[in-house]
């Protein structure tokens, strides 16, 4: 997040975030990224974190469990610093529940940036205010908020998106993620990273870096010879991995690999090899200062000149921007 996108003073003492909690919300949602607020509290930052509800009451989360309101939507102050919108499984209902939308809306308009986690961008498009924005949500929810709010432009692979003063994620962990790039842009990288330690998760894992790995964007499968030739490939990208080669591994025709293949995972062998070439250089490219031709080699793409095609061809992005754009406070 660029400091431009949201007018936040990092020294603004204290910054009130508001959890807008309801029935059927979904606690990592909620946990996920309060933790981080409250862990940055820890190290010098000053948010000061309120669970509201619609009438103040308590509510029951999806799991079943009771979450405790420590306020009702008329008793919040009438400028806040950050609104955080929870999700829920049953995104149907709570785009439904009109004295949500109407409470998203109207401290969302009270809010310096509003901020949605995985379905809690249902109620938040449902107010109109994401109407000709970006927006992420739960990859497997992504098809159904483009078909619902056709107006909103929906990033289905991201984990999450900024666009002005509203930011919104992806599935469930994404939400720590989204947290800790916020607190990143509030008070520094260095208070990021104690936070990213004091939690035990990463902390390079940009907004626009996607959902999912290219292991789990194919086609879930317990065939042994497809495993077997997908267990090849990722343990080595950097092998010359051929259809010959990985059929000759795997006990089998070239003919046979590549319709097992197609039929088990949606996709070929070799789209395979180039989408894991293509995240591992992604991986390198990020986190460290490789050259593109060490980035080329390392992976078994050969040439920073096959680099740079494949990248265009399935990012539509050179290997330098990439780089540029992703770069995140693990390699300063």
């Amino acid at each position: 997040m660029k400091a431009s996108d949201v007018d936040i003073n990092p020294h603004d003492n204290p910054h009130d975030v508001v959890v807008l909690l309801y029935d059927g919300v979904q606690m990592l949602d909620v946990a996920g990224p309060i933790d981080a607020f409250a862990s940055a509290n820890a190290f010098g930052a000053a948010y000061r974190i309120t669970h509201a509800s619609i009438t103040g009451a308590d509510v029951v989360a999806s799991s079943g469990a009771r979450h405790g309101a420590d306020a009702g939507v008329d008793d919040l102050p009438s400028t806040i610093g950050t609104l955080l919108v929870p999700g829920s499984p049953d995104w149907q209902a709570s785009v439904a529940d009109t004295a949500l939308v109407a409470a998203v809306r109207d401290l969302s308009l009270r809010s310096r940036r509003t901020v949605s986690i995985c379905a809690g961008a249902f109620p938040l498009a449902a107010t109109g205010l994401l109407d000709g924005r970006r927006a992420a949500t739960h990859w497997k929810l992504a098809r159904h908020l483009a078909a619902r709010y056709p107006e909103v432009t929906v990033d289905a692979a991201s984990l999450f998106v900024t666009d002005g003063e509203f930011v919104t994620s992806a599935g469930v962990t994404a939400g720590i993620d989204l947290a800790l790039s916020l607190v990143e842009h509030d008070h520094g990288p260095a208070l990021a990273r104690e936070v990213a330690r004091d939690l035990v998760v990463f902390m390079a894992r940009p907004g626009d870096q996607s959902q999912f790995s290219v292991r789990l964007d194919a086609q879930p499968t317990d065939h042994s010879v497809v495993r077997t030739v997908m267990d090849d490939v990722t343990a080595n990208p950097r092998l010359n991995h051929t259809l010959a080669s990985l059929a000759a591994g795997a006990g089998v025709s070239p003919r046979h690999l590549s319709r097992l293949f197609l039929a088990e995972t949606g996709h070929t062998p070799a789209h395979f090899v180039d989408r894991t070439r293509l995240e591992a250089a992604c991986a390198l490219l990020t986190g460290g200062t490789a050259t593109l031709d060490q980035v080329a080699e390392q992976t078994g793409v050969g040439s920073s000149e096959s680099l740079r095609r494949l990248f265009h061809r399935e990012l539509g992005i050179t290997p330098s921007a990439y780089r540029s754009r992703f770069k995140t406070s693990r390699s300063t």
